[in-house]
């Protein structure tokens, strides 16, 4: 070690060291415990003596440990920070208010662009309309009268509902009774139907599914199991479950209490009225969005008792979902789902006229996201699903009251919104924008396409009678929602820059995970929230499966989505909005100010920013996504079942697990649950031994197009295989492949025969291979649906 470097240098003790003045004054003063005197340079060679609340053990500590410039700065930020803390709270205990903390510094911009006045205003429409508690944050000076919750007195005692703990609204509504559902004897194969005109109590729901308050998804799903009476033959627990009911009646509302008096104003509340205007508090946009004056009368939500017939039109049961590209397995299974599962009479041969029938909209865009209209579009899409074996069965006349197909054109649907109808080309570059991705399209709408798309009426188009009956129907539809009845209301979309290709604008439905359909995905986010908005009901995605009656979810009056796995943000895979709602305008106008971005992620801001996350409420995964959970690792000490590890495992679960979908049946998957999402997975094949609709006789033709379909790819596959194994010589590359005959009827049959070997099926069959073949045979009329209904044709 060189000493002399060290001398001059000079060493640093770890003591504590002081100058003539500090040591003077330690000797002249009584040492403190508590207190430690700082000593502050001023000019003139004078120094302030300031004795802080800092014990000297620990400051003799700090400064040992992080030198004495960084031991001081750190000292006197938290002295700061608690004088801060100290008025803030003295302050809020002067004026009554709750303190005030600043928000956490974000990178991104504000997304809110409406006023606390405004969102009040929303607030007061949508309780108005029977939806639930307002946050403190909005500032109400009166709670509002709800007529969607009976008075306190009325409520259940049990359960601990962050409803009833924390009330924010005085609910004026009907008496409930909620039933005891279970089959009984004799009839106790199947479980029964929910009585038509029941009600889910979400709260009930919330407080045993509720990720956030360490619910898990195995208990969730046997609450409702059990309040469903879906537990047939199979009730285990004993003793009263009463806590579980979580479906109910509502009495008459000529039941109903008066409201109380409206009580005198208390000083909080008069000083709420004062400053109830300011926008103190809110992140939101510099430029806000004109008052909202204009929302339409809300409509107070009625007992099913007194309606006139067993639909409220207020809030019509529709299942919206969208589909691009050619129909496959995956949107005919969804729909077969429907059919089995839904209370639509099909085990009649007249409906039932005290059920309120829900009725399924497939949207079809069979082009490329980026598109233009096509002038014969509506006719061209009916044709091309009557061509489809997997599309073609639901045309058949004994679902044409449920099952209808309807054209998607973005132009004419996003010009159907009021709210936003004269805004929205502002931002059509950017159409196709997805939380920080944007994609611009290539080439925009001209108006010589937009003339062009207009001139031919969709009721003109040459079609079979079969087909053209479905056209004229889609185009009353159209006409009673208010829609042109030209073929551009009802356009396609075809690639906006000509070509073709499997470039993004061009795709047209997800082949393989290397060409997944982004834009639309992103323009199915859009639909979701226009569809819901325009006509009211529940979309969902078409990687859904349908598990159970919604029955009782169609009672409940509010707007949900449901969670994102672990994260308190929304999946709206599920989506239920209401027709015309104040909700939808405001999610609509803030979506086109903040760029029309319509993801998942970027909704959860919007509504957290703007304090409305109750009024879209987020639901439990467990109810539409059971997988989820465990499938990111969480929950794995008390798993459901099954138990996956990856969303492919529905299509092909591990060997060791591979015996239970056949075993078990449609019964033993997510029993309580009322769909599955299985997150994509569209180049999968939901039965790959028998990839074609097996319908039976009705539908054999389809099946043989199917089929046929499946050996010629089979065939060319084989050829491009031995193509490519081959040496070609020069002369012989252009050499054609030999033609073969038709097959009889005959021979047909004879290798559909082969085909059909048992031996020549999966040995393990797969979660989806059960859904798809369960469904089937209730087509075919092998079996009943899952409550024990037959299909009457």
């Amino acid at each position: 070690m060189d000493f002399r470097k060290a001398i001059a240098k000079g060493r640093v003790s770890p003591l504590p060291s002081f100058s003539d003045v500090q040591e003077k004054h330690h000797l002249t003063t009584k040492p403190s415990r508590l207190f430690t005197t700082f000593y502050i340079p001023l000019p003139n060679r004078k120094r302030l003596i300031v004795p802080l609340p800092v014990p000297p053990a620990l400051w003799i500590w700090m400064t040992t440990k992080l030198g004495r410039k960084r031991a001081s700065f750190s000292i006197f930020a938290v002295l700061i920070g608690i004088m801060w803390v100290g008025f803030v709270l003295a302050k809020a205990a002067i004026t009554g208010e709750h303190p005030k903390w600043p928000k956490p510094i974000s990178s991104k911009p504000p997304t809110l662009v409406y006023g606390r006045e405004d969102l009040r205003r929303i607030w007061e429409w949508e309780v108005a309309s029977g939806h639930y508690p307002i946050p403190e944050e909005i500032r109400m000076a009166v709670k509002p009268l709800n007529p969607g919750i009976p008075p306190l007195h009325l409520q259940r005692s049990f359960g601990t509902s962050k409803q009833q703990r924390s009330p924010s609204t005085i609910g004026i509504g009907s008496r409930r009774t909620y039933p005891d559902i279970q089959a009984k004897p004799p009839n106790t194969a199947y479980p029964p139907r929910v009585p038509p005109g029941t009600v889910a109590d979400l709260d009930v729901i919330m407080d045993n599914c509720d990720f956030s308050d360490n619910k898990y998804v195995r208990d969730c799903l046997e609450v409702l199991r059990l309040g469903a009476g879906l537990d047939v033959n199979n009730r285990l627990r004993r003793g009263k479950v009463d806590i579980w009911k979580y479906i109910f009646k509502e009495d008459t509302a000529a039941t109903r209490m008066p409201p109380p008096k409206q009580q005198q104003l208390t000083l909080k509340q008069q000083q709420l009225l004062k400053e109830g205007s300011t926008n103190t508090g809110l992140r939101r946009k510099t430029v806000l969005e004109p008052p909202l004056t204009n929302l339409s009368i809300p409509v107070p939500p009625k007992p099913m008792v007194d309606l006139p017939g067993p639909c409220d039109s207020d809030y019509p049961r529709i299942f919206h979902m969208f589909w691009t590209g050619p129909f496959t397995d995956k949107p005919y299974t969804a729909i077969l789902s429907f059919l089995f599962t839904q209370n639509i009479g099909l085990h009649t041969k007249t409906p039932d006229p005290l059920v309120c029938r829900p009725e399924f909209w497939m949207w079809i865009n069979p082009g490329p996201a980026a598109a233009v209209p096509n002038p014969h579009a509506l006719g061209d899409m009916f044709q091309e699903l009557a061509d489809n074996p997997w599309a073609s069965p639901f045309l058949h006349p004994r679902f044409k009251d449920v099952v209808k197909f309807k054209m998607w054109n973005t132009t004419e649907q996003l010009d159907g919104i009021p709210e936003i109808k004269a805004d929205w080309r502002v931002n059509v570059d950017t159409l196709f924008n997805s939380g920080d991705a944007k994609y611009k399209q290539k080439e925009q709408l001209g108006n010589k396409q937009e003339a062009m798309a207009a001139e031919a009426l969709a009721s003109t188009i040459e079609a079979p009678d079969h087909i053209k009956s479905h056209i004229l129907n889609a185009t009353e539809q159209a006409q009673v929602h208010g829609k042109s009845t030209t073929a551009a209301a009802a356009a396609s979309s075809y690639p906006s820059g000509g070509g073709g290709g499997d470039d993004l604008f061009n795709r047209v439905g997800s082949t393989s995970e290397s060409t997944y359909d982004r834009l639309s995905v992103i323009l199915s986010d859009m639909a979701r929230f226009v569809l819901c908005h325009r006509f009211g009901g529940t979309y969902l995605d078409a990687d859904t499966v349908f598990l159970r009656d919604w029955e009782e979810l169609w009672g409940y009056r509010g707007a949900f989505a449901y969670r994102w796995s672990r994260l308190p943000d929304y999946n709206t895979a599920v989506l239920r909005l209401n027709k015309g709602s104040a909700l939808g305008t405001f999610l609509l106008r803030t979506i086109l100010r903040n760029g029309l971005d319509f993801h998942p992620m970027s909704i959860a801001i919007y509504m957290k920013e703007s304090f409305l996350q109750p009024l879209l409420l987020r639901l439990p995964d467990a109810l539409f996504d059971p997988a989820w959970l465990a499938l990111e690792g969480y929950q794995r000490e008390r798993p459901q079942w099954p138990t996956f590890t990856n969303f492919a495992q529905f299509f092909r679960p591990p060997v060791t697990e591979s015996a239970a979908p056949q075993m078990l049946g449609f019964d033993g998957f997510f029993k309580g649950a009322y769909s599955y999402h299985y997150h994509n997975g569209w180049w999968e094949h939901f039965d790959a031994s028998r990839d074609f609709p097996d319908l039976g006789p009705r539908f054999k033709e389809g099946e043989r197009k199917a089929r046929t379909k499946l050996r010629d790819d089979a065939a060319k596959a084989s050829r491009d295989a031995q193509a490519s194994a081959s040496s070609w010589t020069t002369g012989s590359r252009h050499r054609s492949t030999p033609q073969t005959r038709p097959l009889t009827q005959e021979q047909l049959q004879a290798l559909e025969d082969e085909e059909d070997d048992v031996l020549r099926d999966q040995r393990d069959i797969p979660w989806s291979t059960v859904m798809k073949r369960t469904f089937e045979a209730y087509i075919r009329g092998e079996r009943p649906n899952m409550y024990g209904e037959w299909l009457e044709w």
